[in-house]
């Protein structure tokens, strides 16, 4: 399936922020960057912007830089702006989420705009676009780095778009059934008993204290061989004097 979403980014200044914005794309399943006038016309290509990229050179290499935002923007149905501040003037303003969630099923070809790192989109650039996206943060800190900006809202557009899921990265646990824990605890109380710890006589309810604990914790079938272990060593040793 084509990417319907386009990331433009507006006189960028920093290498390392256009291959971190290309990371942030790849994680979140977008590969369509623009750059509007760069200010560095070989910025794809440093080694620090595909050393920050970690991965997601094909998105470099599919990249465009064009001169000017009406270029970066052509075939775009809907753009957003991205603002630190809401404008007196201009397109009206939304939290990336509501505003995202409003758009799926839209059909429109959405386009993201981030503007320069140190002033932000210009005025004229904002005009351009549908909307203005303000991402809602601390109101005496606002301001997010040019990458993280571009993290924030992919990931929040993916979301809208449905989002993807978490995949495990271990192994289903293989439970200790009832007959291995039992075999664990008597196995267990055979040591204590030999080191003295427990008192066949006057056992009190050590054991079944222990039965609940092992109920608790869960134990794997890894996590019964090694309790066993442990009781082999133990038992191994000589007694104290």
């Amino acid at each position: 399936m084509a990417d319907s979403t386009r990331f433009i980014l507006v006189n960028t200044s920093h290498a390392g922020n256009v291959g971190a914005a290309a990371r942030a794309m790849k994680v979140m399943g977008f590969t369509d960057l623009v750059l509007v006038q760069p200010r560095f016309p070989d910025v794809l290509v440093q080694e620090e912007t595909v050393a920050m990229a970690s991965g997601a050179a094909d998105v470099l290499v599919r990249a465009r830089v064009v001169p000017t935002l009406a270029d970066a923007l052509d075939g775009i149905t809907w753009a957003c702006a991205t603002a630190m501040t809401p404008r007196d003037f201009g397109p009206p303003t939304f939290a990336p989420r509501p505003h995202f969630e409003s758009l799926v099923g839209t059909g429109h070809r959405v386009a993201l705009v981030f503007g320069p790192e140190r002033t932000g989109l210009s005025n004229e650039d904002v005009y351009r676009c549908h909307a203005c996206l303000s991402i809602p943060a601390e109101p005496a800190y606002g301001s997010l780095n040019l990458a993280q900006a571009v993290q924030v809202l992919a990931y929040e557009w993916r979301q809208a778009l449905g989002g993807y899921a978490v995949q495990p990265r271990t192994a289903e646990p293989q439970w200790a059934d009832g007959v291995a824990v039992q075999g664990a605890l008597t196995h267990w109380q055979g040591v204590l008993e030999r080191i003295g710890f427990l008192d066949p006589v006057a056992p009190k309810k050590l054991m079944p204290r222990l039965n609940q604990l092992l109920n608790r914790a869960q134990l794997t079938q890894e996590e019964v061989h090694i309790l066993r272990g442990i009781a082999r060593a133990v038992d191994g040793r000589p007694q104290q004097k």
